[in-house]
């Protein structure tokens, strides 16, 4: 699908009127606007020199190349889209072609006004019709996404006609540090109440960033960027003949409304995604942390756990933190990643031996990145190969940083992945991340151009681990949901939702996800246990089905009824993950707050024609809906919206639990709405959903 980009001879390449590229250099600033990345004077001045379109594998590709004769300054807007077309991963590459050094100070990945569809037809753009989608985040608290008018005090009407000049307000959203899902999300969305367009986008970084959306004469407008001089004390020097590229980001637009931009989006997302067999077989992982052992492995604590995952059903068991462990006292001394022998007398060795003789993958918990203020690493890596300020290196929560630019800190981390891969056995790393080492480095250069090159040096390191062992599956994690974007998850093959313990928290988590992750790779954690009653370890069960499940718990202390239950929910989770690895969200009660009573999120798979693995369930009719459902007191009924069924007469089957008491429901086609009536104050079901024979 071909981009409207207007190409004028004597103006910039522009999106509905807004140039795409937008440069702040120290010496040439802003033109009528302050505070903004837009209406840049280099911006203006850029002019077209070149639009070529090629190919590269499965992705269509198109080049726009622009030149601004005053600051000499030549850039390259590169758009690729993957068949479908829907939506597009877009970066900016800056070169000095003059002959003097050029102080970068900000430069857009994109900038674009949103007067008009990207194909040029009527669509979004009149700020008076939009509604803003954005998320906030922290700790035990992920995903907590808002839709909320412009108009609704975020951008006033300020008669800009009558004035004649674009607005200088905006509404902005920056993240900073390492934690680049920390604070706030680097993906959002507007969406046109009136005309049912909705844009969505991400910036896909694993550091700073900055979105900012303001009104036009024109319309409104949409910049995305990487560190900035302003928000990040980002700077780079460009000397003659120098380039300089900036994050990727990518859109999405559809002109049938926010969850048909979601669904682009999340085609776009596993375009993206680097291939690797865990896409295809998505085994169900034991992890022994979360409201289990909390740190505190041992070979006696471990081996019946193992054994009563595998019974379960699990394929992956990941041994969490504290293997490495000869105290209590092991925070701020990890970096040298040795087994611990008081804890394994036998060695660890022996514990993965029994996860691999009950046939599951065998995993460990790593925290590369930092080495602890006590870790006998700290006096063996050169000085060099930290994070640094003005010569000190950066100590926070008793963690040094490595600066994954210094060829020491990659060959430490090397040699540990490599053994633990190689000499134990590992197939599976979980990769936590549990502090933020602020705005970064200034070792040979600006503190956020250090910080940007040590982020990409850290892609880099991935890739290259994953090139020499293609198998490993890689889970990302940074106290749970602190770092998940997609240029870790383009790479990695899972993600924590969440460190949240209360099971009656955790779903709001667990529903919003797949607005910003993929569902298959999205895990929430579900951890029954055996002082829990049935339904609520249905409830904490339910909350894992709908994405990767990431089972722990106690399963060695169940009855049999209770570890039956964890079978049956694993046995449902193996027969539909295939249809969840390639289904589409929405939400039928709109997107989650924190405090609501009823919750639920659908997963939507229409493609019929798929070849299905042995222990898949064949979906032969026109589509199937999975819906999950929670109940977190308040009302015993409550009505949800499936438009997508509209107008079908279909058949609501429960997968989860069987069980317990059913739960009534009632459809009415015409008004696409169901109602369902629960049992007690907390519990959840697990639907399919499927047109009935005759429905079109």
């Amino acid at each position: 699908m071909r981009l409207d980009i207007d190409l004028p001879p004597d103006g910039p390449a522009a999106i509905a009127g807004q140039p795409i590229v937008e440069i702040l250099a120290a010496g040439f600033g802003r033109v009528h606007v302050s505070q903004r990345n837009v209406r840049t004077a280099i911006g203006q001045g850029m002019r077209v020199t070149a639009d070529t379109e090629t190919r590269d594998g499965a992705w269509h590709e198109r080049h726009i190349d622009q030149h601004d004769e005053a600051s000499g300054l030549s850039t390259r807007v590169s758009f690729r889209s993957a068949e479908a077309g829907e939506a597009w991963q877009v970066r900016t590459t800056v070169t000095n072609d003059g002959a003097e050094p050029i102080l970068l100070l900000a430069v857009t990945s994109l900038a674009l006004g949103l007067a008009q569809d990207p194909l040029g037809a009527p669509g979004p753009g009149s700020v008076d019709a939009l509604d803003l989608v954005s998320g906030h985040s922290e700790w035990l608290g992920e995903g907590r996404w808002t839709r909320r008018p412009l108009r609704d005090g975020l951008v006033p009407d300020l008669n800009l006609r009558l004035h004649g000049q674009d607005g200088r307000g905006l509404v902005a959203q920056v993240g900073t540090g390492t934690w680049s899902t920390g604070s706030r999300s680097p993906a959002g969305g507007l969406v046109d109440r009136r005309g049912g367009g909705a844009w969505l986008w991400q910036i896909e970084h694993n550091g700073p960033w900055r979105w900012e959306v303001g009104e036009r004469l024109g319309g409104a407008y949409l910049a995305l960027l990487g560190p900035t001089d302003l928000d990040h004390q980002w700077q780079q020097l460009l000397r003659p003949g120098e380039s300089f590229s900036t994050v990727p980001v990518s859109i999405a637009w559809s002109p049938d409304g926010f969850d048909a931009a979601v669904a682009a989006m999340t085609g776009h997302r596993r375009a993206l995604r680097r291939p690797h067999p865990d896409r295809e077989t998505l085994p169900v992982i034991f992890n022994d942390y979360m409201n289990t052992l909390m740190g505190d492995p041992t070979t006696a604590k471990l081996l019946p756990l193992i054994d009563a995952a595998a019974d379960a059903g699990a394929e992956v068991f990941c041994v969490d933190a504290g293997w490495y462990d000869d105290d209590d006292a092991w925070w701020d001394s990890v970096g040298e990643w040795q087994p611990s022998q008081t804890r394994f007398p036998r060695g660890l060795e022996e514990v993965i031996a029994r996860i691999r003789q009950r046939g599951l993958v065998a995993g460990l918990w790593l925290e590369p990145e930092v080495i602890g203020v006590r870790s006998p690493m700290q006096d063996k890596l050169p000085p060099a190969a930290f994070l640094q300020r003005g010569g000190v290196r950066l100590v926070e929560h008793g963690r040094y940083h490595l600066d994954l630019r210094h060829p020491a800190a990659v060959a430490h981390l090397d040699e540990v992945v490599d053994r633990l891969v190689e000499q134990l056995g590992v197939g599976y790393l979980k990769l936590d991340y549990n502090i933020d080492p602020g705005a970064g480095t200034d070792v040979d250069g600006s503190v956020g151009a250090g910080l940007l090159g040590h982020n990409r040096a850290h892609l880099d390191w991935l890739d290259r681990v994953l090139d020499r062992h293609p198998g490993l599956i890689l889970e990302n994690c940074a106290s749970g949901g602190m770092r998940a974007d997609y240029a870790l998850l383009a790479r990695m093959q899972v993600q924590s939702t969440s460190d949240q313990q209360d099971w009656r928290r955790y779903p709001p988590i667990a529903v919003s996800a797949p607005l910003s992750i993929l569902p298959e790779q999205a895990a929430s954690w579900a951890y029954p246990q055996p002082e829990m009653t049935a339904e609520e370890a249905a409830f904490t069960l339910v909350t894992g089905l709908l994405g990767r499940l990431y089972l722990s718990g106690r399963l060695d202390g169940m009855s049999s009824p209770q570890r039956q239950r964890v079978r049956d929910a694993v046995a449902i989770y193996r027969k539909i993950r295939h249809d969840l690895a390639r289904s589409t969200p929405s939400w039928p009660h709109g997107l989650p707050g924190w405090d609501d009573t009823w919750l639920s999120l659908a997963l939507r798979a229409d493609d019929a024609e798929r070849s299905t693995p042995p222990d898949a369930e064949r979906n032969t009719s026109a589509g199937v809906t999975y819906l999950a459902l929670w109940r977190r007191g308040g009302a015993a009924t409550t009505t949800l919206r499936l438009d997508h069924l509209r107008g079908r007469p279909i058949a609501v089957d429960v997968l989860f639990p069987r069980d317990l008491p059913a739960w009534t429901h009632e459809w009415d086609p015409a008004g696409a709405t169901l109602t369902v009536t629960g049992g007690q104050p907390y519990a959840a079901r697990l639907f399919r959903i499927t047109p009935t024979e005759g429905s079109r």
